[in-house]
């Protein structure tokens, strides 16, 4: 038996997905959770023998909590995931997740790449390879990417100053030049966009 934890923010896919795997005679959801931070704790509670994560859950995102769970479990990851970011492919298979597959994947599929990952393979959708081959080059700086990966959190021109040990018209003007680069009307959109890329 496959014991799995899942992880996604909207609860009507969580449960559904949650259902239709259990259906499955080698399969048992062991643990659900609807955030980053709750999934490595209920993983850390059941220490399943793999983890579905969502991607795009709030806080922080999928790949955070990947990560942390990699590195206290030493379980096999599979990200599912909205919007491929090729960018995000990368650092995931860095971090060592081994599966990344779209949502769109159906029930009984996603539960032959489990059957895969835990079997000691990697599955990356083929979708989603191809596109990580044509990414658009990243025409941010280092700088300005650190500054828009704190603006995305939320914090004020001040907090990302005060963070990274910068003068607050600093950080303005990397804000201001991202902004141009991307064309974004704001340092939110700009973080955005950056992230949506998979730059930050």
């Amino acid at each position: 038996m496959i014991r799995l934890v899942l992880a996604d923010d909207e609860d009507l896919i969580r449960g559904a997905l949650a259902a239709l795997l259990g259906l499955e005679p080698d399969l048992e959801v062991v643990g659900e959770a609807s955030d980053s931070q709750a999934v490595v704790s209920v993983a850390m509670q059941e220490r399943p023998d793999i983890a579905v994560l969502d991607l795009e859950m709030p806080p922080g995102d999928g790949l955070a909590a990947a990560i942390e769970i990699r590195t206290r479990l030493a379980i096999p990851i599979v990200l599912v995931t909205r919007h491929a970011r090729p960018a995000i492919l990368r650092r995931a298979l860095e971090a060592g997740v081994a599966g990344f597959v779209p949502k769109t994947t159906p029930a009984a599929r996603l539960a032959e790449i489990i059957r895969t990952v835990h079997g000691g393979r990697r599955y990356v959708d083929a979708q989603i390879a191809a596109s990580a081959m044509a990414e658009n080059p990243c025409p941010l700086t280092d700088r300005e990417l650190e500054v828009l990966r704190i603006a995305r959190t939320g914090a004020t021109v001040a907090a990302i100053a005060a963070s990274i040990h910068l003068a607050p018209g600093t950080v303005r003007n990397y804000l201001s030049h991202a902004m141009t680069k991307l064309n974004a009307a704001t340092r939110h959109a700009a973080a955005h966009h950056a992230w949506e890329e998979g730059w930050i």
